[in-house]
């Protein structure tokens, strides 16, 4: 069974905070499968979205857990803002999360490149 959206979120900006880092709750969405959209924020002023994997990217054995892709890399926060205000159009239940943090290795499972920490 997949982690609830809102307790996924939770535990996301605890596991941040308890580094010593900084996340907020920017939009809060449908609680049982909201969709998670992520903004990373750098001490440069850029921003990097991650967004939800395409579900082609789930094996077989792991689809109950929740992947990111990198949707937009390091660009001003408009740009970020734009892509955004799209996904809202699309789906209003979404979420959305700030992290003030350079290093999300051990926090946002990236499709192909890192497991989920929350497994």
């Amino acid at each position: 069974m997949r982690l609830r959206s809102d307790i996924f979120v939770s535990a996301m900006t605890r596991r941040l905070f308890a580094r010593g880092d900084f996340a907020a709750v920017e939009r809060k969405g449908e609680e049982q499968a909201g969709a998670i959209f992520i903004r990373q924020r750098f001490r440069d002023g850029l921003e990097t979205l991650y967004a939800p994997a395409p579900q082609s990217l789930f094996d077989g054995e792991r689809d109950e857990g929740r992947l990111f892709e990198i949707r937009v890399n390091r660009q001003e926060p408009a740009e970020i803002r734009k892509v955004l205000d799209r996904e809202v159009k699309f789906d209003p239940d979404l979420w959305v999360i700030e992290l003030e943090t350079d290093d999300l290795a051990e926090i946002v499972p990236l499709a192909g490149l890192r497991a989920n920490p929350l497994d």
